[in-house]
């Protein structure tokens, strides 16, 4: 006999429609199809794009950033990320710690990762270098059982009024996992790859279940070309430094592919940025840097049909750029956009 939920509105059954995909997503072994969270200012988040992107500012870095993707549907996807890292001479490369939550839900699902990350630098010759980057990371999955509905708490007339008899499975899920990236670059020019997940963890919370999180697959690329200042592209003397930035970036996991194509524009401490998210979204970008600190800010206008019910998404980042002791003549800094 069909069911008519006649007092839950609009809100509260997009709500109630996201929290049965989620259920459904994290307790059917058949149906798991995890992913992980995104940020659309990657290279503002650098050591969770690539990480054989470990000191390669070469002085200390803190990089902080927030995502709210579909805030006007309930249950909404928010993370959370914060990193630190820095070239050590002596070990002969890049040092790194990034800590990520991702927050689905209401927080109903949590994910926690911690990583520790090293990239080891190797000079090719006068105008390019190689970075190989290792990720160790724990991981943790913890679910809120208070805050699940089940299809036998609810009545045909009034909603969810009843006590599921649904018995929790568990509520957390820890893991380790590993990862490894490599980079390569100029002063004009760089491109690079990574590899997460390499030991694709068990994310179960059934005992002997098997919900393995998929290998994930990036590859990215850009150039950084100086513009205006007279000819050849050299700058007047007190004329603010100018460039634009063309990248690409496509990742891969298990079914899911993505592919970014993007252009950077740099006047000075101003940055603007227009990137397209294949049959996804649009991306504006705006950013500024001021002494030792940047900030980002950017919209995802979404084109897909969620457009009218997701208000886009929204993201914030804030990095703290250092300065040392004067470079060691091996090292090179990577050139490429910061946002």
């Amino acid at each position: 006999m069909p069911v008519k939920i006649k007092s839950l509105g609009i809100f509260k059954g997009l709500g109630t429609a996201f929290m049965l995909l989620l259920v459904l997503d994290i307790f059917n072994p058949t149906l798991v199809k995890a992913q992980d969270p995104e940020f659309t200012q990657f290279y503002a988040n650098p050591l969770y794009l690539n990480p054989a992107m470990a000191g390669t500012h070469r002085c200390p870095r803190i990089a902080m950033n927030y995502r709210n993707q579909w805030p006007a549907i309930a249950g909404t996807y928010i993370t959370y990320s914060a990193s630190y890292d820095q070239h050590v001479d002596f070990m002969g490369g890049g040092i790194g710690l990034l800590v990520t939550n991702d927050q689905a839900g209401q927080g109903t699902l949590n994910t926690l990762n911690a990583s520790l990350l090293y990239s080891y630098l190797l000079p090719v010759g006068r105008t390019f270098s190689l970075k190989f980057g290792f990720q160790g990371t724990y991981h943790q999955k913890t679910v809120d059982w208070n805050k699940l509905t089940f299809g036998d708490m609810i009545d045909a007339k009034l909603g969810f009024i009843y006590k599921s008899g649904e018995v929790p499975q568990g509520r957390t899920k820890s893991s380790v996992d590993f990862s490894a990236g490599i980079l390569g670059y100029s002063k004009t020019f760089f491109i690079g790859g990574a590899v997460h997940h390499l030991l694709e963890p068990n994310e179960s919370f059934y005992p002997g279940g098997n919900s393995p999180l998929p290998m994930k697959i990036t590859a990215h690329a850009g150039a950084v070309i100086p513009i205006g200042g007279g000819g050849g592209g050299r700058r007047r003397r007190g004329e603010p430094e100018s460039s634009i930035s063309p990248n690409v970036m496509f990742q891969m996991q298990k079914d899911f592919m993505q592919l970014n194509l993007g252009l950077y524009v740099n006047k000075g401490p101003i940055v603007g940025g227009l990137w397209y998210r294949g049959r996804d979204s649009f991306i504006l970008l705006v950013g500024v840097q001021q002494g030792v600190f940047k900030f980002g800010y950017s919209y995802d206008v979404t084109v897909s049909r969620l457009t009218n019910a997701t208000a886009g998404s929204h993201e914030i980042s804030m990095q703290m750029l250092f300065n040392c002791k004067p470079r060691v003549r091996k090292f090179r800094p990577l050139s490429c956009p910061s946002f």
